[in-house]
């Protein structure tokens, strides 16, 4: 076990790491750019719109406008799980990429962190676009809704990691369908996302609370709508303490699996 009580060797080498993965992006920017809009507004349009044609309001607020600051932090948790699973595996099991950049001075564990803080960097492009589409719809209360974004950047640097760790530990790509439908999946449906968790069973509710999404969507909405407590800085502490511990295992567990 003293590989996961070795201190990472970080340097400021992580960041020609997203430098690589961002000029990468910005050449196949015609492909990269239109998804992030296409997904969230078809949530927006078919569950607002539709289904919220159907629903009383919920906490005062229309279902459309209770949606739409989750739907922006659910924006950055698919988008930093994916790019943290899947992209992340096909750099370095496929590409060959973490191999060519550790033959350099750049360490295993500044590829690591290069790898996490780009998904939270696509995290925060995704969400953004949402946030865009939602603001045109008049759904946001400013200015205290700016505040979304560093509650969804935090947010995105959580699932990046998260998802960084269990790359580490799966021996194949295939075994990303049991993060998504074991993992995420719940999350998604049992955050606050969709309903208010107060309509869930205590027991339930208690266990959606650790959920690290739960500590997205509550700020979010608090935000949206224009409120500040003291609630939100609960939330984001829950996050960071999420965050730091994540990205922690990522880097050992990656060094560990990454040294031949």
């Amino acid at each position: 076990m003293s590989w996961l009580l070795t201190p990472p060797s970080l340097s400021h080498r992580f960041y020609h790491v997203w430098q690589r993965n961002r000029d990468t992006f910005l050449r196949l920017w015609l492909t990269e750019l239109w998804p992030p809009f296409v997904e969230p507004v078809l949530y927006l349009v078919a569950l607002g719109f539709g289904l919220g044609a159907f629903v009383q309001p919920i906490e005062g607020q229309s279902y459309l406008g209770f949606l739409a600051p989750a739907i922006v932090a659910t924006a950055a948790m698919w988008t930093a799980s994916f790019e943290c699973t899947y992209a992340s595996w096909i750099r370095m099991e496929f590409q060959k990429t973490f191999d060519a950049m550790i033959a350099t001075p750049v360490s295993i564990e500044d590829v690591i962190a290069g790898e996490i803080l780009w998904g939270t960097a696509r995290a925060m492009f995704s969400a953004l676009a949402v946030f865009i589409v939602v603001s045109a719809l008049g759904l946001l209360s400013f200015p205290a809704a700016f505040g979304l974004l560093p509650v969804v950047a935090l947010g995105g640097f959580v699932f990046a990691a998260l998802a960084m760790v269990f790359t580490a530990a799966s021996p194949s790509i295939y075994f990303f369908n049991y993060y998504v439908t074991l993992g995420l999946t719940p999350l998604f449906l049992f955050s606050g996302v969709f309903f208010p968790l107060s309509s869930l069973p205590p027991v339930v509710q208690q266990l959606a609370w650790l959920l690290p999404l739960t500590h997205m969507v509550a700020p979010a909405r608090a935000l949206a709508a224009g409120r500040l407590d003291a609630a939100i800085l609960l939330d984001l502490i829950w996050l960071a303490v999420v965050g730091g511990v994540s990205f922690y295992f990522a880097l050992v567990l990656m060094r560990r699996r990454l040294i031949k």
